[in-house]
């Protein structure tokens, strides 16, 4: 461990001296919300390489969104187990998105009870088919490794699209990619058995 905080501003603080790989983050605490410490954390060219994970003991709602669009690379609840919590980070530290099973149900519900938005976004023009077919494969939970067989290409080639893409997105990392896919309508949720 690095550091801990009592608070989000001394934990913003403690995040900018130490820059640590990871910041596990609580999503209210005094002063500055867990929230509004991932976007400031995001907003900060210094700490660009801080990957942000939200902890949480409520059922999540409105926070799950929230998180993600400021940059959170995951969000868990606390009653994840340990073994679990270790893994989740490695999960993150490697650039991926990382969102419990609860989440994931959440996330995509709210996706399924919105109207759904016919305005394309910024940025979505600017994909090739492979970028945003890859987009979309790693919006419904497919790894690289998966995302390659599923193409039938290199798992180099999946993961330099995925970059590719989260570049010219302006996506921070692969869980922002997945926000995207969502709110851009690349992805046409269905029901909430998909994954993410």
């Amino acid at each position: 461990m690095v550091g801990e905080a009592a608070d989000g501003e001394q934990g913003l603080e403690l995040i900018r001296a130490r820059i640590p790989d990871i910041a596990l983050i609580d999503v209210q605490m005094p002063v500055m919300s867990g929230i509004e410490a991932a976007r400031r954390i995001a907003a900060e060219p210094a700490l660009s390489a801080v990957r942000v994970v939200i902890l949480t003991n409520y059922g999540l709602n409105e926070y799950v969104f929230e998180a993600l669009r400021a940059g959170a690379s995951g969000f868990l609840l606390k009653d994840t187990e340990p073994a679990d919590l270790l893994e989740a980070i490695e999960v993150v530290a490697r650039g991926e998105a990382l969102l419990s099973p609860s989440v994931t149900r959440t996330l995509i519900g709210e996706f399924v009870s919105r109207p759904p938005d016919r305005a394309t976004p910024p940025g979505l023009e600017c994909l090739t088919r492979r970028e945003r077919e890859v987009t979309a494969l790693a919006a419904r939970g497919l790894t690289n490794e998966e995302i390659a067989e599923h193409m039938v290409i290199s798992p180099f080639t999946a993961k330099t699209h995925i970059s590719r893409a989260m570049t010219k997105l302006g996506a921070r990392d692969r869980a922002q990619l997945v926000v995207f896919a969502y709110e851009s309508g690349l992805v046409a949720v269905r029901g909430a058995d998909h994954r993410l």
